[in-house]
């Protein structure tokens, strides 16, 4: 909806490049430019939406109302809140939600930042339990459990869980349900319609698509549940500059475009290698013979820009990296620009010494298999 309440359109490409976008006025720009403000005048009582900069901001607002959009068409009861980075909206909600003697279950092969969340919950008293995120593993550990966490695909192997099934197991016992939509985007899932509590993503990421925004952003349907994820933001001050909110608004508009392109050439890629003796352990939930390909047809629309494999050993890895041209050897994923690094420099992801996490841009899919199936062959040597 617009701000007029006027749906955008039902196509994924109408509704990104219309998203978050206010009601015209003459003479005025169809995005309007960043606010930066620390305050804001406020005469008499306090009243109306912007009072300080800590609290709320108009371009923060638009950018809010276009990932629920996206996230959750339709959907007037959802809320969505931006951070300043997919960590701090992760906390925001693992945090807010939970108390001492609390149970949180997380997957245990999920992004490498979950383990020092871990170990913050646990020097609250929370209980911390970890399955894997492939075959629905955390339903063996979800009894008693008030938060479960999925992050579907994980990062980086590239595993899919039912969403439906774990949420419906959550609620049968009283559990919310957070899932990190992060590799996904909106345009490739929606967890809230899947009946999770909340969407959580590092807008960094894809969503924003040129590697040069931090940001993160939760959206959920409870208004206390949100009440509580908004204040936690309020009191760590974990918000969004205007200027990296302005960026991700605009960024928005060739969401579709980019996630498109970037999926095709992910699946042209992800075949290129398959072919190759040297690549072993090939993820790519887009592949008809993928193991998490049967789940994720049935909950995803569009499979992502990571693909993620392994080579023989640490040194072939390094010197595919090196010999690649079109890649940069560079962290983080969703860029238009494509990347790939060798995940195990960072320890904290258990897989082996030659696990390379490949990030597919918009390149020409023939020039960028050939720039892979061409470092592979020079770095055989």
């Amino acid at each position: 909806m617009n701000d007029s309440g006027t749906p955008v359109g039902d196509g994924d490409g109408t509704r990104a490049v219309r998203a978050g976008l206010p009601e015209p006025v003459k003479n005025e720009p169809t995005l309007p430019g960043p606010v930066f403000a620390a305050h804001f005048h406020l005469p008499g009582d306090v009243s109306g939406p912007y009072t300080y900069g800590r609290d709320e901001n108009p371009t923060w607002n638009l950018l809010e109302r276009a990932i629920g959009e996206l996230e959750a068409p339709g959907q007037e009861n959802v809320q969505t809140l931006t951070f300043a980075s997919g960590v701090a909206a992760a906390a925001a909600v693992l945090f807010s939600q939970v108390d001492a003697g609390d149970v949180v279950v997380l997957p245990d092969d999920g992004y490498q930042m979950l383990p020092l969340v871990r170990a913050q919950l646990e020097a609250y008293a929370i209980e911390v339990r970890t399955a894997p995120t492939g075959g629905d593993a955390q339903l063996a550990v979800l009894e008693g459990a008030k938060l479960l966490w999925l992050e579907t695909p994980s990062n980086p192997g590239l595993d899919v869980c039912d969403i439906r099934r774990l949420t419906d197991a959550a609620h049968a016992q009283g559990a919310l349900v957070a899932v990190d939509n992060t590799l996904a985007t909106p345009l490739g899932q929606r967890p809230l319609e899947l009946g999770a509590d909340f969407a959580v993503a590092s807008g960094t990421k894809q969503l924003t698509g040129h590697g040069d925004v931090l940001l993160g952003y939760v959206v959920g349907r409870d208004a206390e549940a949100m009440a509580a994820v908004r204040r936690w933001r309020k009191i760590v001050g974990a918000i969004p500059g205007p200027m990296e909110a302005w960026l991700a608004h605009r960024s928005i508009a060739t969401l579709q475009l980019r996630v498109d392109r970037q999926c095709a050439t992910a699946l042209t890629v992800a075949e290129a290698l398959r072919e190759r003796p040297e690549v072993t352990g090939l993820r790519y939930p887009g592949l008809p013979d993928d193991p998490a390909h049967k789940v994720a047809a049935q909950q995803m629309r569009r499979y992502g820009s990571v693909v993620s494999f392994t080579l023989p050993t640490r040194a072939r890895a390094e010197r595919f990296l090196e010999a690649l041209r079109l890649v940069d050897d560079a962290t983080s994923f969703g860029s238009v620009r494509s990347t790939a690094e060798r995940r195990g420099r960072w320890g904290g992801d258990p897989v082996p010494e030659g696990f390379i996490r490949f990030s597919v841009g918009a390149e020409d899919p023939e020039d960028l298999v050939a720039d892979v199936l061409r470092a592979l062959d020079e770095s055989s040597e």
